[in-house]
């Protein structure tokens, strides 16, 4: 897993509310150290090959981090102080730009050295070109994953010549006060061939000042002054990635061309990919087990599991035929017919015995996919016969809409005395329900496993009443982004009848 040489600083981009789930996978899948969480965005240091980059499921995309400094809002006023202070982004620490390009051909460098070694199926950038755009649904909220307020991403037009007026705006001021700074010798001699492309966002305050597009071309004429690359809109070698809000100012260069969410395996797009990998490592899977989704859809969660989790056995049921066909598709182009299995059958008449299923992991449909108010009553009898069918010290993890958790949180929620969040889980030696602390502190810098689990997790408070639904205790909850809207990742464990009687008693 480590690659040799100093720890390299990266970041990822994050889907709102899996935040928490990057961090994790990035300490335990890289041995990532210096993690820290912003909105939107995991920042870590890590020795990594570029393989194990790429198996990173939690994140959106991946950077190495050229620079990050504090937020503009003291020079809102000042207009230019503040082109000042985007053109420091640049000019300020040259050798930081440097040293990322660097590492970013060598990583490149490493991978294909390795390919011409091994010779390996590739596939041709058509195939790649197909793949994402077969998950254009994935792609249409991908700005979402930035910010909660975000404009929509926006490339940097750099004009070749020397014309210091903005095409898009009319404005002169922005390189009339740049300083004329000399190119350095060393990118020069190494790298005068390189080619730059900048996309930007910016939200918040500054977006009410500057553009995204005048704050990538102040960026792209700097860089080009200060080190003479060349911009290409089509083709570049390097595309600069600069976000400014009202937390931080970032620079990055993505580690990859296509995002970690695009899913090579995954023919036809459903639930978004990171969404259902962060509900599968909940889910507390282990070998043998036995794993069901009974409203899978188009089967992404059940992909993700059988591609993380590989040694366990997955179902998933539908009542609709043509979403069955789109999920026996995607089974068959991952290549896993021998680990997921598909039946048409009722979410709330499974043709399963009673307490015969360790996992059920699911996304609930209603209030995205179905209208709300037919279909709310449905949600009690979906519960009761999860509740059937797993088996005591079992797991459900669920995707509810808004609307769908109230619901669940309210009218049809028992509630039981909580002082801390409980982790529920099977002793199978004395074949007893234990409720633990689910929050344990983490041990620093040691590198956590990627179980199917819930620890070291950041979580939204509980109040001090757990939740039922009849043996169902809500363990843990999570609030996410789905685009347009928001939902909850639930996690239930089912207790014993008679323990939660006591308990309510």
């Amino acid at each position: 897993m480590a690659a040799a040489g100093r720890p390299v600083r990266y970041f990822c981009t994050a889907g709102r509310g899996l935040e928490p789930f990057v961090a994790r996978e990035a300490r335990a899948r890289l041995g990532a150290a210096q993690v820290e969480q912003a909105q939107g965005k995991v920042f870590f240091s890590a020795r990594a090959r570029l393989r194990d980059l790429r198996a990173l499921r939690a994140a959106e995309r991946l950077f190495l981090l050229v620079r990050r400094r504090p937020p503009l809002l003291l020079f809102l006023l000042l207009l230019g102080r503040m082109v000042h202070e985007i053109q420091q982004l640049v000019i300020e620490e040259p050798s930081s730009w440097l040293e990322t390009v660097s590492r970013w051909k060598n990583l490149h460098d490493d991978e294909i050295k390795k390919e011409n070694l091994v010779p390996q199926k590739r596939r041709s950038e058509e195939e790649i070109n197909i793949t994402a755009k077969k998950q254009k649904k994935e792609k249409l909220i991908e700005a979402d994953s930035e910010e909660h307020q975000m404009e929509e991403q926006k490339k940097c037009v750099v004009p070749e010549g020397n014309n210091n007026e903005d095409s898009l705006t009319g404005r002169k001021i922005f390189l009339e006060d740049a300083p004329e700074t000399s190119k350095d010798k060393s990118v020069e001699s190494n790298n005068h061939s390189f080619t730059f492309r900048v996309s930007c966002r910016c939200s918040g305050a500054v977006s009410k000042v500057f553009t995204s597009q005048e704050v990538g071309r102040m960026i792209g004429v700097t860089l080009l002054k200060q080190f003479g690359w060349k911009a290409d809109l089509r083709n570049p070698d390097l595309e600069i990635f600069v976000h400014l809000n009202d937390e931080y100012s970032v620079v990055g260069i993505p580690v990859f061309r296509l995002p970690l969410s695009n899913r090579e395996y995954i023919k036809t797009a459903g639930l978004r990919s990171t969404i259902a990998w962060a509900m599968a490592s909940l889910a507390e899977i282990s070998a043998g087990a036995f794993v069901l989704d009974p409203m899978c859809g188009l089967g992404t969660i059940l992909l993700e599991a059988a591609k993380e989790w590989p040694n366990v056995h997955y179902l998933g049921t539908d009542i609709s035929d043509s979403q069955l066909q789109g999920a026996c598709k995607n089974v068959k182009a991952a290549d896993l017919m021998d680990k997921i299995e598909l039946l048409k059958a009722s979410v709330i008449a499974l043709p399963l015995p009673s307490e015969s299923i360790d996992v059920v992991i699911s996304d609930v449909p209603f209030g995205k996919k179905f209208t709300i108010t037919k279909d709310i009553k449905l949600v009690p009898d979906i519960l009761r016969e999860m509740e059937r069918v797993l088996h005591v010290g079992g797991t459900v993890v669920l995707l509810l809409s808004q609307d769908p958790h109230k619901y669940v949180d309210g009218p049809i929620a028992n509630y039981v005395e909580n002082d801390a969040s409980v982790n529920i889980t099977t002793d199978d030696t004395n074949k007893t329900v234990i409720a633990t602390d689910s929050n344990p502190r983490e041990e620093n810098g040691n590198p956590q496993s990627i179980s199917s689990s819930n620890k070291n997790m950041e979580r939204e408070p509980h109040n001090d009443k757990m939740k039922c639904f009849g043996s169902l205790v809500l363990v843990d909850s999570h609030g996410v982004s789905l685009g347009k809207t928001n939902a909850f990742i639930c996690k239930y464990k089912k207790m014993p009848t008679s323990g939660v009687n006591s308990i309510l008693k």
